[in-house]
């Protein structure tokens, strides 16, 4: 186990690398602490948490909403949580969205930390301390940036996720190697087979690489006013078409990389077999390539994007794969991009 230790503008981030959830109790005071955890995750691992005050809401995206929030609040008032008690998430990427958020505006603020337990919470979602809720068809449209006082990383947990669910934390990994790091992908390029036959020692790697990268990118740009907004390569299209299509976020994710690949060789001139590598890649991790979405529907969520500023949208691009760039692009030729891909 390897512990780490990150200093944000606010406050410090404890990282506890390769620990066991069994041993959470030694990083937190288990009287004044209280667990958050969704249906799957109570269904998994109660008996690894006998004794624990929890909160159990139901599990998938839709449930990331303030009905779900003002459950967790209502639950908190009952336990009777003070300023000091302990928010614990443990789960996947809509839990600790809705941990964290919850967290940051009971009685204006109380402490908590991450447990994440897919892989795709584990390399993206519980790191960086954005926290969010969405509203209607706009994902993440209510939201706070707070960092957890803790992320304990136990590489156990994603074992219990099921094939679909495992290959969609492929997507934010080949994120991070297309916009940073070329010798990550070709490491995913090389090691497919062990990475999705559930290889630990794989899985160890990717993980701490690309808790790494989100680390560095964060603690230069904390409120994404620069190079953090690379960390949305895919996510503009992605999540627009994981509202329409009702599809996991990985699966979205990858469609939008293909298709922020595609709108590059168009702008930023990113070789054609570039893209075609990236498609490569994605179709080995099992994940689809193409939208279904309407695009006149996908062009109408863009519109309130969060990266939106006036009448454009920062774009995040590719120059090359490991080399990410922001192009703001007009609406209008959005638009017109949109339907030509």
């Amino acid at each position: 186990m390897t512990t780490q230790s990150h200093r944000f503008q606010h406050s410090t981030t404890k990282y506890y690398l390769g620990e066991s959830l069994a041993n959470l109790a030694e990083y937190v005071d288990k009287d004044r602490t209280i667990l958050l955890l969704d249906e799957n995750v109570d269904h998994h691992y109660a008996e690894v948490l006998p004794g624990w005050k929890k909160l159990v809401v139901p599990d998938g995206e839709e449930n990331k909403t303030m009905n779900v929030v003002e459950q967790i609040i209502n639950g908190l008032i009952e336990l009777e949580a003070d300023r000091k008690t302990m928010l614990v998430g443990i789960g996947g990427g809509m839990l600790t969205d809705i941990t964290g958020f919850a967290a940051s505006i009971y009685m204006r603020g109380i402490p908590f930390g991450f447990v994440p337990s897919t892989l795709l919470a584990q390399v993206d979602a519980s790191i960086g301390g954005k926290n969010g809720v969405s509203h209607g068809m706009h994902k993440n449209m209510l939201g706070t940036i707070n960092q957890p006082a803790f992320i304990l990383f136990d590489y156990s947990l994603p074992a219990t996720m099921p094939e679909t669910e495992w290959c969609n934390g492929f997507a934010e990994i080949i994120k991070y190697a297309c916009i940073y790091d070329a010798e990550l992908f070709t490491y995913l390029e090389n090691n497919k087979d062990k990475a999705l036959e559930q290889d630990v020692s794989v899985l160890q790697y990717l993980v701490e690489k690309s808790v790494a990268t989100k680390t560095k990118f964060v603690l230069e740009d904390e409120f994404e006013s620069g190079v953090r907004r690379w960390l949305n390569f895919g996510h503009t299209l992605g999540h627009a078409v994981e509202k329409l299509e009702n599809i996991a976020h990985g699966q979205a994710v990858a469609i939008g990389m293909v298709a922020a690949a595609k709108i590059s060789e168009k702008i930023t001139k990113l070789p054609s077999e570039q893209t075609n590598r990236l498609i490569r890649l994605i179709n080995d991790y099992r994940l689809p390539v193409t939208m279904q979405s309407d695009k006149d529907e996908v062009f109408n969520i863009f519109r309130l994007d969060k990266k939106r500023e006036k009448d454009h949208i920062h774009f995040v691009l590719l120059e090359e794969i490991g080399k990410a760039t922001t192009h703001p692009i007009p609406l209008d030729e959005l638009k017109q991009i949109l339907k030509e891909l």
